[in-house]
């Protein structure tokens, strides 16, 4: 999710943001525009999946590490200013990128564009905090996505001052739709972007 892609507008994340998250397998902390190279080669790694998962032709083959560098230093600042919060997904060792999360306030303006239909009782409005993430290919392989959910939901529970996040994520990228209902996440909602393909599947 490029700086273009993930717009934001003067809606903010209140309440408590943590630096980051520890485990033993990955290291979460915020994305700044040094972490261009690392993040672009996880990008063209995964572009294939992230198509699907952006429903957009991003990451682009002839996608740069100079272009990636320019929107990762909208997303640095973004997250500074906590309109929108980007964490890369590093290796412990902090080497290699793994995969990226994105976190988003539902005033984010590509949100207020959507599409939101309710499938139960839930109400939109209700919601804290939107989450996209993905895991490079190499690391969907060993599973690694379904821990990183396990421990981003951990993390939002005691960390964050959050009643209810929910995750989105495409219905096109049918691995991560299954990732996600191996779990005990319910369909919340179903989001239309204008101009996308397909919808985007909302759990909480």
């Amino acid at each position: 999710m490029n700086d273009e892609q993930s717009p934001a507008s003067d809606a903010h994340v209140t309440g408590r943001v943590p630096a980051g998250l520890t485990t033993t397998e990955f290291v979460l902390r915020p994305i700044v525009a040094g972490d261009a190279a690392n993040d672009h080669a996880a990008l063209m790694e995964t572009r294939d999946e992230l198509r699907l998962w952006e429903q957009s032709s991003w990451p682009e083959d002839d996608f740069t590490v100079e272009a990636n560098r320019d929107d990762l230093a909208g997303l640095e600042a973004r997250h500074n200013d906590r309109r929108a919060l980007t964490y890369t997904v590093l290796d412990p060792a902090g080497r290699e990128c793994l995969g990226c999360v994105y976190v988003f306030p539902t005033g984010a303006s590509f949100l207020t564009k959507a599409t939101v239909t309710p499938v139960g009782d839930d109400a939109w409005v209700e919601v804290d905090l939107v989450v996209y993430f993905w895991v490079r290919r190499s690391r969907m392989a060993t599973a690694m996505d379904d821990r990183l959910l396990a421990a981003l939901r951990a993390w939002f529970a005691d960390e964050w001052d959050a009643e209810k996040v929910i995750f989105v994520v495409s219905e096109l990228f049918a691995q991560q739709v299954e990732l996600i209902r191996r779990t005990d996440l319910a369909l919340r909602f179903e989001l239309v972007e204008p101009q996308k393909p397909g919808r985007f599947l909302v759990f909480g």
